[in-house]
């Protein structure tokens, strides 16, 4: 067993008059991890995927077919299958680590990559019906993991070794503890009738869930104005709207029109119009459905013990509790009034120079901060993406992550993939040269694939029964294009943003030495999750580092230039204090309708907006259950996670490495005390012990401040 001690197995063995049903348990455990293995076995014999290079460590399986894929979600199903009803066997006065704990863990460990190896076809594959089997082989796997949730005679078994404390280490404890804790949130410790009017509020909940999303989706409203009412959009934009038949364009409802009439329309009325239409989509049908959800969020809370629904949301969280998230917000909000006011008043300066006396509004705030930017810096994003090449930009984040975290990245040639772009590469500690685990590329745009810049985990660290170390491997999947004849592209500023940001959570993955893969990569806290890719985001103001990524497309040797990262660096801030108090705003609203009943929901909004967005109020007709759908599905009472990522990547950035972008002793600090235990510790303390305090609002609040115009 290797110094981790994360398993159970060989304390379980030290002790004395071992019982029969251990050695059963253990031996059904080794017979199953076994299986699993053979089964990767036999799916990389059928596919060839003994190709040189293909990543031997690995037990992720590329291009398997649809039908290989719907035998193996099957066999995965099967499998599982029979160790939760092996755990679920066991006496409760016989219950061990070995025939509890382990077989869960093994199982977790095991399956992972597999079941991965079933799913991430539907994202990537060139074959449609490939992706449907993809989807249905995550359906079949889904609806099986929820069974397996609500398995009380499992539950039952867990919480029997639970309550004797028999704990080897901390890793365990915690494995242990969370393993109850997620049973218990499925309602395994309340009575049968308590837990059927659970399960009844659940599909109450997902069904007006459904409806709500369903109604904007199906909103076809639009507005109609000739070109002049659409002054500044860009000439390639209003090629591309619709007309009617009395030739007036046609302006959706849908974000990205409205995003671009907020931000380049001159016309003050077309601008109000269409934001005054698109907060009152679906009008009091969605805020029927909004009042509703809420109530029944707060029963299925209660029904758990919870006092709201927000405390049952924020309790798995770093926050813990929404008083701490009701401190923060408004800790962060009252901090930025000042700077806030300044920018206001800038902005209402500029539009009675260009508008008169027309009071200005929330539907001017896009536009006239797009209008000062243009005045105030002298950069021209077009002119900067000639100098963003994309392998010169890849080449510079390898070399800055290799110094800061001691990560060394090679690619692996002849590696069996789903498509000729995608890149695979081995990661190696520079130091030992010993491989931490591997990397997937997909990069570039084509047909079929999914339509969002993302990191998804194939094989998550874990201790395996054998003592061996299961090593990370990520997926990177985004959609840059190609130039026309097919070679790699530039990048938008935004776009080397984003590939920062998903390279973070690349690092996080890799990185990851939990012997749990319950604790692995990317499954730790969802207030921590984040963390690690906003913390890379820093480096793409930095001077230094814009200069590594960077190079005229046509020579380069040519960076872009000190006066351009410098202004790239003010720009980072511009209006960052009003922006943050307008998404404040909605996390206040979100937070306050989960945490108390009878809320008047639009009184509530209208009182928010004016005390947060210092004055301004709510533009008339604003419905703020059209306005603010993440209320209603995903991030319910958590919408502040962002905020809250941000504030401590900030925090961590300035502390560590503001004065020394380059400071890789803090970056193997970071690597070891905080990415390497993954979920395995509790995220505050891991940041606590990592900064040498905790973590706080300061940093960040004075980086604002720093560059004000």
């Amino acid at each position: 067993m290797t110094e981790s001690e994360g398993k159970c197995e060989k304390m379980d063995k030290q002790k004395k008059g071992r019982n029969l049903l251990a050695f059963t348990g253990t031996a059904a455990l080794l017979a199953i991890a076994v299986n699993l293995a053979l089964t990767a076995i036999k799916y990389r014999k059928e596919k060839n995927a003994k190709t040189k290079g293909t990543p031997s460590c690995s037990k992720v399986l590329v291009n398997l077919s649809a039908s290989e894929i719907l035998k193996l979600a099957d066999q995965i199903i099967a499998k599982s299958n029979e160790v939760h009803n092996s755990v679920a066997s066991v006496p409760l006065d016989k219950v061990t680590c070995t025939n509890v704990i382990s077989p869960l863990a093994e199982l977790q460990a095991m399956q992972f990559p597999l079941i991965q190896s079933c799913v991430f076809p539907k994202l990537v594959s060139t074959r449609e019906d490939v992706r449907k089997a993809s989807a249905e082989a995550e359906r079949r796997i889904d609806t099986h993991l929820d069974v397996c949730s609500k398995r009380e005679d499992v539950y039952l078994v867990v919480k029997a070794f639970a309550v004797r404390g028999d704990w080897m280490n901390a890793e365990v404890k915690r494995f242990v503890q969370i393993l109850v804790r997620d049973f218990e949130r499925n309602g395994l410790n309340l009575t049968a009738s308590k837990r059927e009017e659970l399960l009844r509020l659940r599909a109450q909940i997902d069904e007006l869930s459904f409806r709500y999303i369903q109604n904007l989706n199906d909103d076809s409203t639009f507005l109609l104005f000739n070109e002049a009412e659409l002054l500044g959009l860009p000439t390639e934009f209003l090629k591309g709207l619709d007309k009617s038949e009395n030739g007036k364009l046609k302006i959706s409802l849908r974000s990205h029109h409205v995003a671009a009439v907020l931000e380049f329309c001159k016309v003050g009325t077309t601008r109000r119009m269409v934001s005054g239409a698109y907060g009152n989509r679906c009008g009091e049908v969605n805020l029927t459905i909004l009042e509703c959800l809420v109530q029944q969020r707060h029963k299925y809370a209660r029904l758990l013990g919870y006092s709201c629904y927000a405390e049952y949301a924020v309790d798995v969280r770093m926050a813990k509790t929404p008083t701490k998230v009701f401190e923060f917000l408004e800790g962060i909000s009252t901090s930025l009034t000042d700077l806030a006011m300044e920018e206001l008043e800038m902005l209402k300066n500029l539009k009675k120079k260009e508008e008169g006396e027309f009071p200005f509004g929330i539907e001017d705030l896009l536009y006239y901060v797009k209008r000062v930017e243009e005045q105030s810096y002298d950069l021209d994003f077009g002119e900067i993406k000639q100098y963003l090449p994309i392998n010169l930009v890849l080449s510079g984040i390898f070399k800055i992550v290799q110094d800061l975290f001691g990560l060394k990245f090679e690619e692996i040639a002849g590696a069996e993939v789903w498509h000729c772009d995608v890149r695979v590469f081995s990661v190696l500690d520079l130091g030992s040269s010993e491989l931490l685990g591997y990397c997937y590329l997909d990069l570039f745009s084509r047909e079929g694939k999914f339509g969002h810049t993302c990191v998804m985990a194939l094989q998550n660290s874990a201790l395996t029964i054998s003592g061996a170390q299961q090593i990370p491997v990520a997926l990177l999947i985004s959609q840059y294009q190609k130039d026309a004849d097919s070679t790699p592209g530039l990048l938008r500023f935004s776009e080397v943003v984003s590939l920062f940001h998903e390279f973070g959570h690349v690092v996080q993955q890799i990185c990851n030495r939990a012997s749990f893969a319950r604790f692995s990569g990317l499954r730790v806290d969802p207030d921590f999750v984040e963390i690690p890719a906003k913390l890379l985001e820093n480096w793409c103001y930095e001077s230094f580092s814009l200069k590594l990524i960077s190079g005229f497309h046509q020579d380069i040797t040519k960076p872009i230039k000190d006066d351009i990262c410098k202004s790239i660096k003010r720009w980072m801030t511009s209006f960052s204090a009003l922006k943050l108090k307008q998404e404040i705003l909605y996390c206040l609203f979100d937070q306050i309708i989960h945490s108390a009943d009878n809320i008047d929901i639009q009184e509530l909004f209208k009182h928010l907006h004016a005390k947060v967005m210092l004055g301004l109020p709510v533009l008339e007709g604003t419905n703020p259950a059209s306005c603010f759908p993440s209320s209603v599905i995903g991030y319910e009472a958590a919408c502040y996670s962002r905020i809250w990522s941000e504030v401590f990547a900030a925090d961590i950035f300035a502390s560590k490495f503001c004065n020394n972008v380059s400071n890789q002793h803090a970056g193997m600090q970071f690597r070891n005390k905080v990415l390497a235990p993954g979920g395995a510790k509790d995220s505050i303390g891991m940041l606590s012990d990592f900064l040498g305090r905790e973590p706080s609002i300061e940093a960040y609040i004075e980086n604002k401040a720093k560059y004000i115009l």
